[in-house]
């Protein structure tokens, strides 16, 4: 294996060449006729080997301007037209290509006509008319684009007043599902990989880093450079910039953050990340990545965490609580091999990265902190599901694995707790059916070494395991009635099995206990006392909040013994659990306990917290007081967000809306809230 060690970075010049012969990502089994609704290109034309970008980034007007270079393979005779996915908000300057001279003369460049056509709300369609003279079967050939990018979704500019220590602005981007189309035009669809590489220039004392495998920085030039020697689809393609400081956490791990959150990032995580990535090295292989390095953003980041290859960028705010901010990491872990390595081909499958994700991140916690934190995580989560299930009735297309969208979705309205826990659900039961854990074991890590760098279906998936499990295909296993595969993928409502999760009894058990004694018209005030919340885990007391909440209204007399009893311990918990007994509060209409929110709320401002509160809030009589909460904590927002709990406030509908109404979301970049499902309860990893 190549080394990918991402030198530290340092004041000397060092130039990065772009490879000559990328690593080529092998066409998966079942893509013969694939196709990707959500994007506009011609991507079946053409192969990308690989492509470069040279930006500049602008923080006073808050604009990145450049050009992108593509190396590009025809594999379709007679096509005359490239066709990129594009955004309204990225401007197109010119687009040239390099041309062959006359009779071996020397080689000119030709400017290029185009056209950017409307696609969808999320993107438009980039048609860029090519000469005969460069359209040669399967030969190389490179257009040039100068753009600027404006106001996309993919790119998050943060005043210096919305970061963490304040000292200056950051910028970063966010790609999933479909936004980065928003940074550079591209083949915006996970069924296509490629290498890239990148120049970035930025003002004196900005850190710029990005989701690649090779680093390097000229002091003298401000210029930083990158190059991801591996495939990646071009979801996957990340850059942050801003006031950033680093610490080694491990031999092939950093953690950067902003000085200010950098001691706490470092003490939370130890030796935890190494630790984990060995696990999952001797359950799925080689770790082919290089780096596995952590940003931590300001509250902004619009989602818990994003799984970027070599560089995770996870929220701030995840670091008040160790529990969570662990099981994040080890999912986002699990992502560099599926995912990351293997990708599904197409939104409409992305169980394939996230339901394959959530199992390898349980068997890596199984391995590595017992099985009992594994079930205790799997049944809040769980909960969550069947909590979502409720809200959205058994029969809503939603629900399915193979959730097929029509032209015009965006995928990321697609982005639920289906996604990853009926996911795991339908792989656990894989598991089961091989009657042995370990056997599955090396059944997935055959998995990876056969579609590396690939992007698959789920035919795929299943072929391989009945071809690498030859009893099972002989018995039928697909077609067993109940639990058949094509069920799995295609049935409404919710997993057809559940896994055994009696190994964390010693856990649940309490917490259910609790929740029946709390159930009742007069509660047993000495048994309650026998319960300690003080020495139970973070996801024993969300999961007795979350089930609390499942029963709300509560009569106000035990809302009040509530909170007489936890309210003041509850204070000094971290923000998962404070949000839930904040959540219990509001939809109590318990007034006793409303400054608790009004707290919460100046403190907190991140998207993951503000909104299932604000919902909360708009559903009843306290809109008032969400409405002069709001006004007296907007300017610590950032703009987007500002603008979705505007949305709430003001031109919401019934509150605890179906996840399948319209997303009360300005940007595509995350999944729908809803109730108490919110976007804390997905990993998003997306």
């Amino acid at each position: 294996m190549a080394d990918l060690q991402r030198p530290t970075l340092c004041c000397c010049r060092k130039v990065l060449t772009v490879p000559t012969k990328p690593t080529e990502a092998p066409r998966a089994l079942g893509q013969c006729h694939l196709v990707d609704v959500a994007s506009a290109s011609n991507f079946h034309s053409f192969r990308l080997r690989h492509f470069h970008l040279d930006l500049n980034i602008n923080f006073a007007l808050k604009r990145m301007t450049g050009w992108q270079v593509l190396e590009l393979v025809p594999v379709q005779p007679g096509v005359r037209s490239l066709i990129l996915d594009t955004h309204p908000s990225l401007l197109i300057h010119s687009i040239d290509c390099k041309v062959p001279g006359a009779s071996g003369g020397p080689d000119h460049f030709l400017s290029l006509s185009y056209r950017v056509e409307p696609f969808t709300d999320y993107g438009s369609s980039l048609n860029i008319t090519l000469p005969a003279a460069v359209i040669r079967p399967h030969r190389a050939f490179r257009v040039t684009i100068r753009y600027t990018t404006t106001d996309g979704p993919a790119i998050w500019w943060l005043d210096t007043e919305l970061t963490c220590g304040q000292t200056r602005p950051l910028v970063f981007t966010q790609g999933h599902s479909v936004c980065n189309r928003s940074f550079f035009p591209c083949f915006d669809t996970p069924a296509v990989k490629s290498t890239y590489s990148a120049t970035v220039r930025v003002p004196d004392g900005v850190t710029v880093l990005m989701s690649a495998s090779r680093s390097a920085y000229s002091k003298q030039d401000r210029l930083f450079q990158f190059s991801m020697e591996y495939p990646v689809p071009a979801y996957l393609v990340a850059l942050v910039a801003g006031d950033l400081q680093h610490a080694d956490i491990g031999p092939r791990s950093r953690v950067w953050a902003e000085r200010c959150v950098l001691t706490c990032a470092v003490s939370k995580l130890g030796g935890s990340v190494e630790r984990c990535l060995n696990v999952a090295e001797e359950l799925f292989g080689p770790y082919v990545w290089g780096r596995y390095d952590i940003v931590f953003l300001p509250p902004s980041f619009p989602i818990v965490a994003m799984e970027n290859p070599c560089l995770t960028f996870i929220i701030s705010s995840i670091l008040e609580s160790q529990e969570f901010l662990l099981i994040d990491v080890i999912h986002e872990i699990a992502h560099g091999w599926f995912g990351n390595a293997v990708t599904n081909a197409t939104w409409e499958e992305m169980w394939l990265s996230e339901g394959l994700a959530t199992y390898a991140q349980r068997r890596i916690t199984t391995e590595a902190y017992g099985e009992a934190l594994t079930c205790l995580e799997t049944v809040f989560r769980l909960d969550a599901l069947h909590r979502q299930m409720r809200l959205l009735g058994d029969n809503n297309p939603v629900s399915k694995l193979q959730a097929k969208f029509e032209p015009g979705v965006n995928p990321s309205s697609l982005m639920n707790l289906f996604t990853y826990e009926k996911g795991f659900c339908f792989v656990s039961y894989l598991s089961q059916l091989c009657g042995d854990i370990k056997k599955f074991d090396t059944f997935l890590k055959a998995y990876i070494e056969q579609f590396r760098f690939s992007s698959v279906v789920a035919q795929d998936l299943l072929d391989f395991f009945l071809g690498f499990f030859p009893e099972l295909k002989e018995s039928c296993v697909a077609k067993r009635e109940g639990l058949e595969f094509e069920r799995w993928l295609n049935d409404c409502g919710p997993p057809l099995c559940e896994p055994d999760l009696s190994a964390g009894g010693a856990l649940t058990g309490p917490v259910q206990r609790l929740c029946d004694l709390w159930g009742v018209e007069a509660p047993d005030h000495q048994a309650i006392a026998t319960f300690d919340l003080s020495t139970w885990s973070t996801f024993q007391t969300v999961l007795f909040l979350d089930r609390l909440l499942d029963r709300s209204p509560l009569p106000q007399e035990v809302m009040s013994l509530l909170s007489s009893r936890y309210s003041a311990l509850l204070d000094e918990m971290n923000a998962e659990v404070r949000i839930r007994w904040l959540q219990i509060v509001v939809r109590n209409g318990f007034y006793p306990d409303l400054h608790r929110v009004r707290s919460f709320l100046h403190k907190h401002t991140s998207r993951m917290y503000t909104v299932p509160l604000y919902e909360d809030l708009c559903g009843g009589v306290m809109k008032c007081f969400a409405v002069e909460v709001f006004y007296q904590t907007q300017a610590r927002l950032h703009p987007n967000l500002r603008k979705t709990l505007q949305q709430i406030l003001f031109h919401a509908g019934p509150a605890n809306a179906s996840a399948t109404d319209p997303p009360l979301l300005d940007t595509p970049t995350e999944p729908p809230t809803s109730g108490a499902i919110a976007l804390r309860d997905v990993n998003v990893s997306a």
